[in-house]
């Protein structure tokens, strides 16, 4: 794992530690690979990797966009069937754009995690954001960061027009905390509880091709 040196990076290894330990891996084999906070300085993560006596075949990246691309930069010809995983943190358009200064062999093997479907899809939700971007963003191109928080606005407002005129924070919490299968047509039904604010545990995964563009693969 490449992870950025703070509780970012300590949340992502967490997580695939116990994602480890429930498919009864030992989890002390991940080879753990840390950069500092606002740099792009991978040098000693690049070092430590290719020092590695048992063949690494893939990374998971709890990183930005600059740092990932810039830790792919100096990997890529070392490694080139590497495989290098990220989470939507990492920004996936910046990310693409970063790698295809590099070139577009940069791109291979580089998968992205989502938390929405396909920004380039055609569910009806993602239509209703493609029309409302155009219509208030003219000239910005959809993007899945911008997606999320379309989404996220979404709920807001349906809970903001169930709570009422009679609106404070705890209302709008108790109404939140209420909502149970919204189908806002992404493809998953979204549910919030008084111990449950994530509303979707589901996942999409993208991979970037030549072009720079994700396309979906299938991870289940």
């Amino acid at each position: 794992m490449l992870t950025q040196q703070d509780a970012f990076g300590d949340d992502g290894f967490a997580g695939v530690a116990k994602a480890f330990r429930t498919l009864g891996l030992n989890d002390g084999a991940i080879a753990r690979f840390n950069y500092t906070r606002n740099s792009i300085d991978v040098d000693d993560a690049v070092n430590r990797l290719r020092a590695q006596k048992v063949p690494v075949k893939a990374v998971i990246m709890i990183a930005t966009d600059r740092a990932a691309a810039k830790f792919i930069e100096k990997t890529r010809d070392l490694f080139p069937d590497m495989i290098y995983a990220n989470v939507s943190a990492v920004g996936a358009s910046s990310l693409a754009n970063e790698l295809m200064l590099l070139g577009p062999r940069y791109t291979k093997g580089v998968i992205v995690t989502q938390g929405v479907p396909a920004a380039s899809g055609h569910s009806s939700l993602v239509l209703e954001y493609k029309n409302a971007l155009a219509k208030y963003a003219t000239g910005e191109a959809p993007d899945y960061t911008s997606l999320e928080g379309y989404i996220s606005a979404t709920i807001l407002i349906q809970a903001l027009k169930r709570t009422g005129p009679q609106l404070d924070t705890e209302k709008l919490v108790e109404t939140l905390e209420g909502m149970d299968n919204i189908d806002l047509g992404v493809g998953a039904k979204l549910s919030f509880g008084r111990a449950e604010h994530q509303a979707s545990h589901k996942i999409w995964a993208t991979a970037l091709d030549e072009t720079g563009t994700y396309q979906a693969i299938d991870i289940e």
